[in-house]
Parts: C-alpha cells; structure tokens; sequence
C-alpha cells in the first residue's frame, strides 16, 4: 500500500489490508482456449494458454495477499474469497497461463514487501511501487493510481490549513508512514501496527487523523456508517504494482499479462464491479490538498 491518489486510477478502490498472516485456499477449474476457466464468481475474459510461467506449484497459480481488503478481495479469509478486483485480475492471469487453480494466501504486509515471503508466484495486495521495496522484491508494471487520503471523525474540522497541529497517524509498513514523517510532519505523530488499530485511534479519539490510500479509507469510512469521513488527500503520485518473488523468471511473463489486461479495458471492468460499490464515494470528489 502506499497511497496517493489522482484518481486518473484504472479503477475505484477499497478496503484497507491488516497484518493478519497465515492462511490460504484454492479455487479454481478449467482454463480452456477463449478465457472460459472457472475462479470462483469472476467472469473470465481473458485468452487462455497466452502467456508461459512455470509456478511454484504444479497447474496452480499461487498468489499472496493481506486481508481483509474488501473490493479488492471480498471475503475475511483466504478460504471464504471468491472475487474482488485483484482475485478477479489473478484468475485472468492464471487463466493466461493456463493454470486451472487458483492458490491465496494471507500473509502479513511487513514480511510481504520485505521479501520475507516465499513459494508463490505473485502477490498482489494494493502496494505502492517504491524505490526501497524495489531492493528486496520484484515489482510489475503498474496497474493502478493511489493518493493519501486523509480519514477523521465525521465533522471533526481538520483541513488543510490546521492538519499540522493535529494528531496524525499511520499504519506500519505503508508508505503513509513516510509521507506523515518526512513531508505533512503534523506536530503529533502515530504510527499503528495494522489498520484496525489506525482506524479504532481515530474512532476513539487517541488520534484525529489517519492517512491512508484514499481508496482504502472511502471504503473504511463507509464501513462505519459515517462515524469517519474522507477529508481530503494528497497527490503522491504512488502507483499499486505487484510482487514477485526477487529473480523470478516469470517476471516477464506476468508483466505482458497485466499489460494486456491494462490496455484491453479489464482491470476498468473489474474497477466497475467491485471498487466502485466499495467505496461509498467517488474518489475524484474528495478534495485534493497540497502540504502547507
């Protein structure tokens, strides 16, 4: 996750990922010629047998995430999801491939983007490109834009002019952190170790702000039932790729596959059904804010 957000997105968002670990599930069944492969609820579109990756466990595509992160993986546990934006865009790929099951599973996002993670052919869990990460993983062609959204108590008067002189806070592991530390510096300072904690600070008053992908938390605000509301956000000009284990030889592979669905109007299909319903709001109406 990182976070930023222009909304010039391939598609609308969703909820934020815990540090929850463990776990994992598969689904899955054909993957035949003309995108016909059966991955749970999605509809696969896509052309089967187009790309050639040799995964890490026979005829399964074995795919890395953090839950929960609603939109994008609905369901609470490795066991219970059967589509969302990026399970959606994973039975795509491994219908390309030519895999005819589909393997999540649930891991931290600390241990997912410092490489601490292994046997699996890629992980995609809403994660900001950045730099540091690049050093330890291997990251894909971008597939999706993200901004910093700023989440407070509905009403509670935060703007652009007196964040500084809030308490802000951050989540663990996420490029929020970063940006709250080296460019908003709010005169008070968290960071969580996981987003339920971010969001309880804020809901119990430990904190006024917290700043995630705008995405992420329209959906967390939604869920609260206007307990919390999206104040503003950031331009951070972030992009979510995916991770590859360092070295993989599918890299390559995996990026003409996401290209293709990039270019081809999927991942804005997918954006359509299950990002947009989870957002409870349109990213582009949140007012964008600059770092006084």
């Amino acid at each position: 996750m990182a976070f930023t957000r222009t909304l010039s997105i391939v598609g609308a968002v969703a909820l934020a990922s815990s540090l929850a670990a463990c776990g994992s599930s598969s689904s899955g069944g054909g993957s035949s010629a003309g995108g016909s492969g059966k991955y749970g609820n999605c509809k696969i579109t896509s052309k089967a047998n187009s790309i050639k990756i040799t995964p890490a466990v026979k005829d399964t595509l074995t795919v890395e995430t953090t839950l929960p992160a609603q939109g994008w993986w609905n369901g609470t546990t490795a066991s219970s999801i059967k589509d969302g934006y990026e399970y959606c865009m994973a039975a795509e790929l491994a219908n390309m491939a030519g895999l005819k099951k589909l393997s999540i599973k649930n891991v931290s996002f600390d241990q997912l983007v410092a490489g601490h993670t292994n046997n699996f052919d890629i992980a995609l869990a809403e994660i900001s490109i950045t730099p540091a990460r690049a050093k330890v993983v291997d990251f894909s062609k971008p597939y999706f834009d993200s901004n910093i959204g700023v989440l407070t108590k509905k009403g509670a008067g935060v703007t652009a002019d007196n964040i500084k002189s809030k308490r802000c806070a951050a989540y663990s592991g996420t490029t929020s952190v970063d940006f709250l530390k080296n460019k908003l510096k709010c005169k008070t300072q968290k960071v969580y170790p996981d987003n339920q904690t971010l969001y309880q600070g804020v809901l119990s008053g430990q904190s006024d702000v917290a700043l995630l992908d705008t995405a992420i938390v329209l959906a967390e605000a939604k869920q609260t039932g206007g307990k919390l509301e999206v104040a503003g956000q950031y331009k951070t000009g972030e992009k979510y790729g995916a991770i590859y284990p360092k070295g993989s030889a599918n890299e390559k592979e995996f990026d003409k596959g996401i290209t293709t669905l990039v270019n081809d109007g999927t991942l804005k299909t997918l954006s359509k059904d299950y990002l947009g319903p989870a957002f409870g709001g349109d990213p582009a109406a949140v007012p964008v804010w600059t770092v006084k």
